[in-house]
Order: C-alpha cells, then sequence, then structure tokens
C-alpha cells in the first residue's frame, strides 16, 4: 500500500532522529518482553538508514531487530546484500509485512509526496501495528517526519497506538538563523497550517521571539542561545523534555499544543 517515493537518502541523515528514539524509547525497548521490532519504513534506494538505526537501536536494546520495508521491489533487492544478524528487508508498503506487533516504526520523508488528508489513515494504520500499552510500557512508536537532505534539520511527530502524542523539532545549531528556519521541515501533517491563525504557526512566531530576546547569550554559544530562549519558551508551551535533550539542539512540544484546527 502506497506509492514510490523519491527513495534520496545518505548515511548518517537521520541521525538526529534516531539519537532521539534511542534516548527516549530506549527503556521501552529493553524491557520488551521478546527481541524488540523496529520497522525503517520506506527506507529509500540505499539501505544506510536501517543498517544505522540497528546499531544505534543496539546502543541502548542489544536484542533490537531492525525490518527494512520498501515499495520498490528493486529497492529491496539491491539492499539484501546488506542483510545481517538482526537486519533483514522486506517488499511492502503501509501494510508492513512483518508479523505480530511492532515496537517502533520509523516513517521518515515518507508522507511529504501524500495529499494533508491521507496522513490521518496512514497513521492509524500504522499506529494499529504498534505493541499495545502496558503497566510497564506506554506501547510501541511511531516515529514519522522530514529532515534535510544531509540531516541538519529535522521535524517529527511521535505516536503511540493512540496517536499522535510530540513534535520534536531538532538541528544543527551553527546553521540556524532563526527557529522558523524549520517550517520547512514540517511533517505533512502540519506544514500547510503555518499560517496565521494555526497553532504551529503562533509557535514558531514565538520561538523567534525568544531567540531574539536570548541573543545576549549568543556570545556564549548557540547553544546556550537555544537553550536560554527554549526554557522562555517553555512559560507559554508546554515544553516535554529538559535541558538534557534542549543541549542536542531539540526542543519537544505536546502534539496538542501543535495539532491543526479543525
Amino acid at each position: 500500500m502506497g506509492t514510490v517515493t523519491r527513495g534520496t537518502t545518505n548515511p548518517n541523515r537521520l541521525r538526529r532522529m534516531d539519537r532521539w528514539i534511542a534516548a527516549t524509547h530506549g527503556g521501552d525497548l529493553r524491557r520488551a518482553k521478546d527481541a524488540p521490532v523496529a520497522v525503517d519504513l520506506g527506507y529509500g534506494a540505499a539501505p544506510w538508514t536501517a543498517v544505522e538505526l540497528l546499531h544505534r537501536l543496539r546502543t541502548v536494546a542489544p536484542r533490537a531487530r531492525v525490518v527494512g520495508v520498501e515499495i520498490d521491489p528493486a529497492r529491496v533487492a539491491a539492499a539484501t546484500p546488506y542483510e545481517c544478524d538482526g537486519l533483514a528487508f522486506r517488499h511492502g508498503g503501509f501494510e508492513i509485512p512483518v508479523p505480530g506487533r511492532l515496537h517502533l516504526v520509523r516513517a521518515a520523508n515518507v508522507l511529504r509526496q501524500y495529499d494533508e488528508a491521507e496522513v490521518a489513515a496512514v497513521w492509524e494504520r500504522l499506529c494499529s501495528r504498534l505493541t499495545p500499552a502496558t503497566g510497564d510500557s506506554r506501547g510501541g512508536l511511531l516515529v514519522e517526519g522530514t529532515c534535510d537532505e544531509i540531516g541538519r534539520r529535522h521535524v517529527w511527530i511521535a505516536l503511540g497506538p493512540q496517536g499522535p502524542r510530540t513534535v520534536t523539532f531538532a538541528t544543527r545549531l551553527g546553521s540556524l538563523e532563526r527557529p522558523s528556519d524549520l517550517a520547512e521541515r514540517l511533517p505533512k501533517a502540519l506544514i500547510h497550517r503555518n499560517v496565521p491563525g494555526e497553532p504551529v504557526h503562533a509557535f514558531l512566531r514565538d520561538f523567534d521571539r525568544a531567540w531574539a530576546a536570548a541573543a545576549p547569550y549568543a556570545s556564549y554559544g548557540a547553544r546556550q542561545r537555544w537553550i536560554r530562549a527554549v526554557r522562555n519558551l517553555s512559560a507559554d508551551w508546554p515544553v516535554t523534555d529538559g535541558p538534557g535533550r534542549w543541549r542536542q539542539g531539540e526542543v519537544t512540544v505536546a502534539w496538542g499544543a501543535l495539532a491543526p484546527r479543525a
């Protein structure tokens, strides 16, 4: 199910997303009763992102397995020689031809070519494949987002079995002029909502103002300026992470605060 993407990919393109997943979801992956299964959905014309995902997940969950899923059979054939212990490739789309429930689905740069009206149905289908929440786990995780060609700027939405939870903005701080530069990397569910009257537009406007107010901290480096800007921003917006993640050039906000208006 789905259509073939452009397939553009580069080594380390998804490193920011991978590191965030490892940091925030690694505990749930380690606590999984069986070997946790992660799917790299729509990995593209080369298998690098799936190979890297396995490596990064295994630093926090040594039993993790990764399955790369691609709708183009030629891409699957090209990736097959890279299979190894814990890594496999399958032909498929949004139906995800992997048995059982999944602990993680990563869909990066996949939905940008679809219409906004199609996103909710894709989310629902993918979330239905996630492991359910239990007493010590919030359940499986779907991470869907968009980044630039070399992974300097990235915005993703994290969803659980019940739907969207958070939105994360991540960037190489040295490349950033202002936070609203990240608007061009908003996922499909938000990119057309960056207009006056929509929450995501108000958020980016306030973020730019907080960034400007934090200008004196620039003498200590872009990281310190970002941390101060996010701290100021959190007075008015439900920021869900803390300085440990801000130092990475990230900020995560509750989905409800940025969700499109009907």
